[in-house]
């Protein structure tokens, strides 16, 4: 099953039309990827101590419909890695009655921080460290 975590709505991620600022999505997204990460096994303490970070190379919302103050609602978090150096971890924000109000799709790289560069094989090194990419992988 996909990773879900339950989040408010709170008034002050509001804009002046009284519907959720456009960069909160963003903040929601990141919430689904930190939390996601944490569930899947990953050890951030292993993870820094071998001077590796995740990193943000692209991400899009596209909105679908509005959220309110008070709102009760999910965000998920899927990964898809491929043979490359990037992979994806997508997030959909979902409201109480299952309507999608955005879809967000990132490519991260997993960078070597001594080296400023990505790694060659992001899934294996998060592996190293705990993560379960099965935990998080799409209809998991």
């Amino acid at each position: 099953m996909t990773f879900r975590i339950p989040l408010q709505v709170r008034s002050y991620e509001l804009d002046a039309l009284g519907h959720v600022n456009h960069a909160v999505y963003h903040q929601y997204g990141e919430v689904a990827r930190v939390a996601g990460f944490q569930a899947a096994g990953c050890d951030w303490n292993r993870l820094v101590a071998q001077e590796l970070s995740p990193v943000l190379l692209s991400t899009t919302v596209n909105f679908r419909r509005e959220l309110r103050a008070n709102e009760q609602i999910e965000a998920s978090c899927e990964a898809k890695f491929g043979s490359g150096k990037s992979f994806n971890l997508d997030t959909v924000i979902t409201k109480a009655d299952g309507t999608t109000s955005a879809d967000i799709t990132c490519v991260l790289g997993l960078m070597d921080l001594e080296a400023r560069k990505l790694v060659a094989d992001p899934k294996g090194a998060l592996e190293a460290v705990g993560f379960d990419a099965e935990a998080l992988a799409p209809g998991a």
